[in-house]
């Protein structure tokens, strides 16, 4: 989990930073433009590790939720104490135009880091030069990022077709097959059209919790293909932010119908 904090100063002047609170089995990873060769690319300047339970890489520090079907005696103040006590806290400096990338443990028990890093080299264009006005990325193409990430994790699961034999992992031959999930983010200005942008998203979302399937309703409500949906909505108002560099709210569009 990492939040942005843009009300820090450093010698007087405004300066970003990523507060960032790790526990379990995920990682993050902040990637910065720098000259490699004489050419602009994207460096790791900083990660965190996975935690394990008495350094044990076979035991993996998880946090989940059980309920008294799992286990009637359990108690959350148990899972409270484990974030409390065993969360590694990092508070790092960034800059516009950083990459930060959040996997779960399926991503970085079968991609080695600097594979992550070869991947998004060769999938976004050159970064702006020093002195070039700054262009954020499109959500699109972090977006189609994340999902190639989440790909060449499960091709690490599978035998080369020539040699039968398994690519290697940090984690061994093979890796493991899990539940892999990736976000890729990048470092902008916050702008006006970004509140209204996510206004949007909060009001869509506190209408889908209302109306949809166990919401308070609970109508025998019908709903649709959330992810689809969600995706379509998003396109359109990116689109409206590629268009002239302004935003236009339309109107809210229902995901379920109470019948």
């Amino acid at each position: 989990l990492s939040v942005l904090d843009n009300s820090t100063m450093i010698h007087g002047k405004l300066h970003p930073m990523m507060a960032i609170i790790s526990i379990g089995d995920c990682e993050l990873m902040v990637l910065r433009q720098s000259f490699v060769q004489n050419r602009l690319r994207y460096v790791t300047v900083f990660n965190t590790e996975m935690q394990r339970i008495d350094g044990n890489c076979q035991c993996p520090l998880q946090v989940c939720r059980v309920d008294e079907r799992i286990d009637a005696a359990f108690d959350e103040q148990m899972s409270i104490e484990v974030i409390e006590r065993g969360s590694a806290v990092h508070m790092v400096s960034v800059y516009e135009g950083d990459l930060v990338i959040i996997g779960s443990d399926g991503v970085f028990d079968n991609l080695f880091k600097d594979e992550v890093v070869q991947l998004v080299n060769r999938m976004i264009p050159t970064p702006s030069m020093t002195g070039e006005k700054f262009q954020p990325l499109d959500r699109q193409l972090l977006g189609e990022v994340a999902r190639c990430i989440v790909e060449a994790c499960h091709t690490k699961t599978k035998a080369e077709p020539r040699t039968g034999k398994y690519p290697d992992t940090p984690i061994g031959k093979g890796g493991k097959r899990d539940d892999t999930c990736c976000a890729v983010g990048e470092v902008v200005e916050w702008t006006e059209a970004d509140s209204v942008y996510w206004r949007g998203i909060q009001r869509q979302r506190r209408v889908k919790e209302l109306v949809t399937c166990g919401g308070v309703l609970g109508l025998n409500a019908m709903c649709i293909d959330d992810e689809e949906e969600e995706d379509d909505w998003e396109g359109d108002y990116a689109a409206s932010f590629a268009s002239d560099g302004t935003f236009q709210e339309e109107e809210e569009r229902s995901f379920c119908s109470v019948m």
